[in-house]
């Protein structure tokens, strides 16, 4: 130590004599040593794991789009989902019918199925870049060969991956394909009654037709066929018989049915449309339109044909929670 104690109490100064700066008696002494320094962090180098960190951070604060971020970077063929409202429209078309159409009508696709009990017309929906598509199930059941067209006019041959009769939906995949526009697949949970939807199909095949309206009821007991070639050559325009309310619509659905939740809605959908789109107004899928009633179906004459705004779609929830088991190639 550089101070003395001297028995007065006092401290002797060890540098009396020299010029100092006044001290203040409310200072508190200097130290007895120099304070000891922190030693410097290491530097950690910016490896892969703060690279996906950082970039799971910024998907995070993006929300819906986290699927879709994670495909871009590592070229996995990923379903874009969304349990947020993801802006698929652009914000200068934010709401409006055009906007939803521009944006989600290239992930639609007309669906062309052959059998031996004839040949049906129907819709689906790009859920990959390499062509991973969900439709209905009645819309390929029991195929030999299956065509898929997308909104550009490219025309693929298809291959069923999975069928699930019992939810009326299948995965099929379109061989050598590429580079399609994934849709963003949404959360049914949060619709309600009165919301705006579009729906694009194919109906007649009528490729990339567009209609509008709302959602008119949740969770509708909807009864549908499960009979292999049921909805294929069902008369005129390919009607898809189902029961609803205790009725029965399009013809006879058999002894062998199912039933599951629907969203209805009173978006125009006429037949073609079964295995297409139903979108909220910021262009996540919330549906696959599944059916429909046209009036065809209880007439002798074709031009009796057409909406009467009642169709049904099953969530998008559903079809996600079902996604596993028809890549499995489940036939249940």
């Amino acid at each position: 130590m550089t101070e003395s104690f001297h028995r007065s109490g006092g401290y002797e100064n060890p540098y009396q004599g020299q010029q100092q700066a006044p001290v203040n008696p409310e200072w508190p002494p200097p130290p007895a040593y120099a304070p000891a320094q922190a030693p410097h962090p290491k530097k950690r180098g910016r490896g892969p794991f703060a690279l996906i960190a950082a970039v799971a951070i910024v998907a995070a604060a993006i929300g819906g789009g986290t699927a879709y971020g994670i495909q871009e970077l590592t070229g996995n063929d990923t379903v874009a989902s969304s349990s947020t409202s993801t802006n698929v429209v652009p914000s200068s078309q934010k709401g409006t019918v055009a906007g939803v159409a521009k944006a989600v009508s290239p992930s639609i696709v007309e669906i062309s199925a052959t059998s031996n009990a004839g040949s049906s017309t129907g819709s689906g929906v790009i859920i990959t870049s390499g062509g991973e598509i969900v439709t209905n199930n009645h819309v390929v059941s029991g195929a030999s060969q299956i065509k898929a067209t997308t909104n550009d006019g490219k025309s693929y041959t298809a291959k069923v991956v999975g069928t699930d009769s019992k939810k009326d939906l299948a995965l099929i995949k379109l061989e050598n394909a590429s580079g399609l526009k994934a849709a963003t697949l949404g959360d049914s949970a949060g619709i309600q009654v009165g919301d705006q939807v579009v729906a694009i199909g194919s109906p007649e095949g009528l490729s990339g037709t567009v209609t509008s309206g709302i959602i008119s009821a949740l969770d509708r007991d909807v009864t549908v066929p499960t009979e292999e070639n049921q909805g294929q050559g069902q008369g005129q325009g390919d009607e898809w018989p189902f029961e609803f309310g205790g009725r029965q619509f399009n013809g006879d659905t058999g002894s062998d049915t199912t039933t599951y939740k629907a969203l209805q809605t009173d978006a125009s959908l006429n037949p073609g449309n079964s295995g297409g789109a139903l979108i909220d107004m910021n262009g996540n899928i919330i549906g696959i339109n599944s059916a429909m009633y046209s009036p065809a179906g209880q007439a002798s004459s074709s031009s009796a044909a057409g909406s009467v705004g009642l169709g049904f779609s099953i969530p998008i929830n559903t079809v996600k929670a079902d996604l596993a088991k028809l890549r499995a190639g489940s036939t249940d």
